[in-house]
């Protein structure tokens, strides 16, 4: 079946159902190594995967590992050009779960970026990366250990679709020509604007599809999280774009009052909620003016439009959802991009779950990922209904190859990630624990070690970082 590679001789696939895997205690998991520094990466993060697993279930449960190769190693392998080659595809499709190190951006060979192809070609949707600080982690922020959040960013639209056209183009001239003098002269509401001629043009998709499959993964989490935790927000910038973020808002807001009505209440359905739990005999007028403060300054014909929603609100889910029911719920709000960035440096602690679209969740895991010590920390997942592929964060930095020096901490996180996904709690949390114990001893790589106040000396290597980890285990 493969061309160049062969799977381990024992163990089982892991299958999906209903998006979600069925995981054998054996499971076959393919890993791609890595560019650069993978090279010293993956042999410590594979020791502490192996640790940890054996540690939490003595023996009764096993990953083998099946290599596959993609990047520069992969065109030592299958001949130039070949960073992703046709076996390590078949073999991430048969195996359902992968788990990669970092990788080049390919020079040549029609590929723009290796981790987009992979994305797209196992509709990976949901790019999920969590944000946790663990003590003793050098951060610029004062209070880091406040920030605990997930961010579900799409991974298929968005400018990640990548369709444009170069300023001067044929055909961009041609989109230009057709706007200016077709379409939008069409559409009253964007009166007289107008394109510049030597504009690019890029195209901006949001689905209702795409967008709505995101938000049910991340209500799904949501559910698995402690009470406290339970939380959804809807990161846009719906108050400009109105038919594409703000409609991944309203497809969110859709998509969670359907499907997990029993299990989530909205924001604005919980005032309206507890305005009526504080005065049972609260108008349905009285109502609407607590919930939206510019209420008399309304036409009357917007102030109807809310009085019916708050009657719409109360009917519906009174009885299921209030007398303070709403508050063992999945709570479920919005929040405008740009005040979202500033919300979790000064109230990170309000926030648990972020669900936004490409853009919006690049800048804001990255963001995120600073205040809690940096990508060198930062795990990443990318997930679909029937594949999964978890990925360190970061670049390949070549000029540290081979020198055992790195920090091996996103790819560790991102196989504690792997392990949660598949259901092995315990294995996942040993490592955790054995990372966070390293973190507070300051048994540290060189990255953290200059940072710390005083600075250790000497740092550890990689490959001693993960001895350090499973040390602290027990």
């Amino acid at each position: 079946m493969y061309e160049k590679i062969a799977p381990p001789e024992t163990g089982s696939k892991i299958t999906f159902k209903n998006g979600e895997p069925i995981v054998p205690d054996n499971p076959i998991i393919p890993f791609i190594r890595g560019d650069g520094t993978g090279i010293d990466l993956w042999p410590a993060s594979q020791k502490v995967f192996d640790a940890a697993v054996k540690e939490a279930y003595g023996g009764k449960r096993q990953i083998n590992w099946f290599k596959v190769y993609a990047g520069d190693e992969a065109c030592e392998k299958y001949g130039t050009y070949q960073y992703l080659p046709q076996d390590t595809l078949d073999a991430i499709k048969e195996y359902g779960i992968a788990i990669k190190g970092p990788l080049t951006t390919p020079i040549g060979g029609g590929i723009r970026s290796l981790n987009v192809a992979l994305r797209q070609i196992f509709d990976l949707y949901s790019c999920v990366r969590p944000c946790k600080y663990y003590a003793g982690t050098p951060s610029p922020h004062k209070t880091p250990e406040k920030l605990d959040v997930i961010i579900y960013r799409e991974n298929t639209e968005d400018i990640y679709l990548g369709i444009e056209w170069r300023q001067g183009s044929e055909i961009g001239d041609k989109l230009i020509k057709l706007l200016n003098t077709e379409l939008i002269p069409a559409t009253p509401e964007h009166g007289k604007k107008q394109i510049p001629l030597d504009s690019g043009i890029g195209i901006k998709p949001i689905s209702k599809t795409g967008s709505q499959r995101l938000v049910r993964r991340a209500m799904k989490n949501a559910l698995r999280l402690p009470k406290n935790k339970q939380q959804v927000t809807l990161v846009h910038k719906g108050n400009i774009m109105k038919y594409t973020e703000g409609a991944f808002r309203d497809w969110g807001y859709e998509l969670v009052t359907t499907e997990f009505r029993g299990e989530c209440v909205t924001e604005r359905e919980s005032w309206i909620l507890s305005n009526k739990e504080r005065n049972p005999d609260i108008s349905l007028e009285e109502n609407a003016r607590q919930i939206d403060p510019g209420y008399d300054a309304l036409t009357e014909e917007k102030k109807a439009q809310i009085c019916q929603e708050v009657e719409d609100v109360l009917n519906s889910i009174w009885q299921t959802h209030g007398n303070g029911q709403w508050k063992n719920l999945v709570m479920v709000n919005d929040r405008i991009a740009d005040s979202i960035f500033q919300q979790i440096q000064t109230r990170p602690d309000e926030y648990s779950i972020l669900a936004t679209m490409n853009l919006n969740g690049d800048y804001l895991s990255d963001a995120a990922a600073a205040i809690v010590g940096g990508l060198g920390m930062g795990p990443g997942a990318n997930i679909g209904d029937q594949c999964a592929i978890f990925e360190a964060t970061h670049g390949t930095a070549p000029k540290h190859a081979g020198l055992d020096r790195v920090n091996p901490g996103s790819v560790i996180l991102s196989g504690v990630m792997m392990l949660e996904f598949m259901g092995w709690q315990e294995a996942a949390d040993l490592i955790k624990k054995g990372l966070g114990e390293a973190i507070s001893n300051r048994e540290v790589t060189y990255d953290l070690a200059r940072l710390m106040e005083p600075p250790v000396e000497p740092p550890l290597k990689c490959s001693e970082f993960a001895e350090a980890i499973i040390k602290y285990f027990n």
